[in-house]
């Protein structure tokens, strides 16, 4: 059978791209690539490796609400992101569900664009790579895969030997100076063909807002995960003819079946539609499947489940995620603690880990940070600046205070010693209320200990603070970190916290601060008995040290 003239033409463009890439093709290779561009990218499926999930490679925000240049290079598997108030976190999110929106029905507002300014639009772009489950080969359009090498996407590098590389798509939103979106792929040779919202669903993104309105995954409206569960056969087409159907003339009483027969008679005699009846109809913007909701018994009564507890909601709507293809989707959940005990909470991040799935998390609870122990943390700061907390330098810290990440300024001190000192002076500075201003003094764990856990605050970009010793360790790194942080690290020039501050108090006192720090350890007086403790026995030291000295002769 000779081809038609569609595969022909679409053979031509193949021919078009490969000469616009500015590449060569080998003849065995170039016969492997003709078969499927007749109706697909070349080589998706032959050379290029499996894909087993959706996964976001790079996301990058541009002009949209408070972000004017953001990029993110998110990770496998659970990614939580936490930062300072109105410093975009929640914007992120919205970002990536914007992109991903299964339908086009979705409102714009001029707090939307950056500054309120309409005439630059904003744009919303990630770099995905898509597993084989979407169906890409079934869409009309052919969608061409760019390379990723391991930071961004670039062109494919079709004539190297051995490993096949990387593929992934690059799907953008604009938003218009006229408050309209526009969805498209950008393919390799700079072409934008449109980002449909099927193939948007296909993705299927699980949204979990920080308000009240939720639900939406647990009704049945197009792109839920509901919908996604159940409309395998034309449901919500089967549900409207059934509603259709339905008799309600029968609840209406006598008087007013006697009106609705006047009114037809009229609107006959004015040559307008008649035999009329009412039934239930959707209207623009509302669907009866939107009507349709999940149903659960409580006391022998069925309620929907968009009633019950704004945790409940969540759970359930994870769950309904689930049950679907566990493959075409990632979850997006912003301030993932609310409405949650900290044990279900825990279940909840268990339930996300074990999934497999990469998703999307903010969060302002220690709960969350201290047991989510093998996600990756990112940290936001007010310019839009996104920045990863390692986690080698972070771990221990992350268990014995996870509040260190979430404070407005982290003080890490070198030890315990130092955690009291520290909050008694601040307590004298900001007349007892620094934990109001959001400072926070935290045990770093040792003095090798929090110069990793420094290092990987500051390098995240947090206002963090340090006081410590100077223990002739790591110079270098000691060194770079006080030019990075300024005044707000201390480290003794020499000596201890103990040596140093003992040295200021006259010998005529030690013997009156030592009988204090012994009584108020007795009567378990907090923390700071323990550094006047130290300070005591460093100084009885001192004068040990001196009374023999001088029976030296020295």
């Amino acid at each position: 059978m000779p081809p038609r003239d569609d595969d022909l033409k679409q053979l031509a463009r193949f021919f078009v791209y490969a000469v616009q890439l500015g590449k060569r093709f080998e003849m065995g290779l170039l016969l492997l690539a003709i078969p499927t561009a007749l109706g697909n990218p070349p080589l998706v499926d032959s050379v290029f490796p499996m894909v087993v999930q959706p996964r976001i490679r790079r996301l990058k925000v541009s002009n949209f609400r408070g972000l004017t240049n953001t990029e993110w290079c998110p990770v496998e598997g659970m990614n939580i992101l936490i930062g300072g108030g109105d410093s975009g976190k929640s914007t992120l999110l919205h970002a990536l569900s914007l992109l991903f929106s299964p339908t086009n029905a979705v409102q714009l507002l001029e707090t939307d664009y950056y500054n309120r300014l309409l005439e630059p639009g904003f744009t919303i772009e990630v770099t995905v790579s898509l597993p084989e489950d979407i169906g890409l080969a079934n869409f009309q359009q052919a969608l061409w895969p760019w390379e990723w090498d391991g930071e961004k996407a670039v062109l494919p590098d079709n004539d190297r030997e051995g490993a096949p590389f990387d593929p992934v798509y690059i799907f953008q939103v604009t938003g218009t100076p006229e408050l309209e979106l526009v969805w498209q792929i950008i393919q390799p040779n700079l072409e934008p063909v449109s980002l449909s919202a099927g193939l948007r669903r296909k993705v299927g993104v699980v949204r979990l807002a920080n308000d009240d309105r939720n639900d939406r995954d647990l009704r049945l409206v197009t792109g839920s995960a509901l919908d996604r569960l159940l409309s395998k056969g034309n449901l919500k087409s089967r549900i409207s003819k059934e509603v259709s159907a339905a008799d309600l003339s029968n609840a209406m009483t006598e008087n007013e079946q006697q009106a609705l027969k006047t009114l037809d008679k009229a609107m006959e005699a004015a040559g307008l539609p008649n035999g009329l009846d009412i039934g239930l109809t959707s209207s623009q913007g509302l669907s009866i499947g939107a009507l349709v909701g999940l149903l659960a018994e409580k006391s022998g009564t069925m309620l929907p489940m968009s009633s019950w507890g704004a945790g409940t909601r969540r759970m359930a709507a994870l769950e309904i995620a689930r049950a679907t293809e566990a493959s075409t989707r990632f979850t997006v959940i912003d301030e993932i603690e609310r409405g949650l005990e900290p044990y279900r909470l825990r279940q909840l991040l268990e339930t996300l880990s074990s999934d497999g799935q990469q998703c999307f998390v903010t969060t302002h609870s220690p709960v969350v940070l201290a047991t989510a122990k093998k996600a990756a943390l990112w940290y936001i700061d007010g310019n839009g600046h996104v920045g990863r907390l390692p986690q080698d330098k972070i771990a221990r810290q992350q268990t014995r205070d996870p509040e260190t990440f979430l404070a407005r300024v982290p003080i890490v001190a070198e030890g315990v010693t130092e955690v009291g000192f520290l909050r008694v002076l601040l307590k004298l500075v900001f007349d007892g209320k620094d934990t109001v201003h959001g400072i926070r003094v935290v045990d770093g764990g040792g003095n090798d200990a929090m110069l990793g856990v420094l290092e990987a605050l500051k390098g995240a970009g947090l206002n963090v603070a340090g006081f410590c010793d100077d223990e002739g360790r790591f110079e270098g790194r000691w060194t770079k970190l006080k030019a990075a942080a300024g005044a707000k690290l201390f480290q003794w020039q020499r000596g201890c916290l103990e040596e140093n501050i003992i040295a200021h108090v006259p010998i005529a006192d030690c013997s009156l601060l030592l009988t204090i720090t012994i009584v108020s350890a007795e009567i378990g007086f907090g923390r700071w008995p323990t550094v006047l403790i130290f300070t005591a026995k460093a100084k009885a030291r001192y004068l040990m040290h001196v009374g023999r000295m001088t029976a030296c002769g020295s």
